[in-house]
């Protein structure tokens, strides 16, 4: 078959390498130019680069415009595939191959539809997440679904190790959902859209830590932030500190919530919610780093007591 890839950053590099693996033939990659912008910048792995060395014709665009429209009708694509395109694609274009466009989504949908969806499910205490991909149509990731494939969320993962496995499932997602359009055995299985969630663009302000979570939740939004992502983040004293590791306590603690209490295992214990009652677990962490970059256990760093912050 005849198709078409739009995608960006390593996603769509590595759904780019997939397809040019499954030896069907690739008339064209269309994807966006480098940018320094945030999470764009995160997982940068070059499309453009990929399929240059390959001698695929590349479109480098922002958005699908009238252009890029006329580009894809010219190659005559019997299916687009796409991951990781950060912008919106009309029905005239979505529609024009005979297999229609696949999508692919780094969740269990219908739950995660959105944006960063693996570290939302794991700051959401989810069990497990995965990879879909789906039929594209009007709507934010909510076409009938063509293949799926799960992974299990463990106790200790961190976001960057998920993403990195959910990566691993691209090659054998692409290679099936190609073998059943081509063979005709494809079974399209619509989405349950009363369990559709939706997560928004992730910012900075999404990984400021909110002392009202349990400890349980802010163990989980530690390792959810794991480089290269930005750290969950907090304030101390005046100053901003990252928290780069951090447990759960084995005690429950009574007081304020944010406030440094005392010491246990290799790391200080903050109070969280309901902390006045003194039923809950505290966070214990482990490890900070500072504005300057410079990392502090946090048995030294929070030596002197006090208060965490939102300010």
């Amino acid at each position: 078959m005849r198709v078409v890839s739009f995608g960006f950053q390593t996603w769509g590099r590595k759904t780019l390498q997939a397809l040019i693996d499954s030896g069907h033939e690739v008339v064209l990659a269309v994807t966006h130019p480098a940018s320094a912008q945030s999470y764009k910048a995160i997982w940068s792995d070059s499309v453009e680069e990929l399929a240059r060395e390959h001698g695929i014709p590349v479109h480098l665009t922002e958005r699908a415009d009238a252009q890029t429209i006329d580009l894809v009708k010219r190659a005559e694509p019997d299916v687009i595939v796409v991951n990781s395109w950060y912008t919106w694609m009309p029905a005239e274009l979505y529609n024009l191959p005979p297999h229609g466009t696949l999508n692919l989504h780094d969740s269990l949908l219908p739950k995660f539809t959105g944006f960063s969806p693996v570290l939302w499910a794991l700051i959401s205490g989810e069990s497990e997440f995965g990879l879909t991909v789906h039929r594209m149509d009007e709507g934010l990731d909510t076409g009938d679904i063509l293949v799926q494939r799960s992974l299990p969320i463990g106790p200790a993962d961190t976001g960057t190790e998920l993403v990195l496995r959910g990566m691993e499932m691209i090659p054998g997602a692409v290679h099936e959902a190609l073998a059943a359009l081509e063979s005709g055995t494809a079974i399209w299985r619509p989405q349950n859209t009363s369990e559709r969630t939706y997560f928004h663009k992730r910012s900075e302000r999404d990984s400021l830590i909110d002392w009202s979570w349990s400890a349980v939740d802010l163990e989980r939004f530690v390792r959810a932030l794991s480089e290269p992502y930005p750290r969950a983040y907090t304030f101390y004293r005046g100053e901003r500190i990252e928290v780069l590791e951090a447990e759960v306590s084995q005690a429950r603690y009574g007081g304020t919530p944010g406030r440094v209490i005392v010491q246990e295992g290799g790391g200080a214990v903050v109070a969280g919610p309901d902390a006045h009652r003194g039923a809950n677990r505290g966070l214990v962490i482990a490890k900070i780093r500072t504005a300057a970059g410079v990392e502090h256990p946090g048995v030294e760093f929070f030596a002197r007591g006090g208060y965490l912050t939102d300010q």
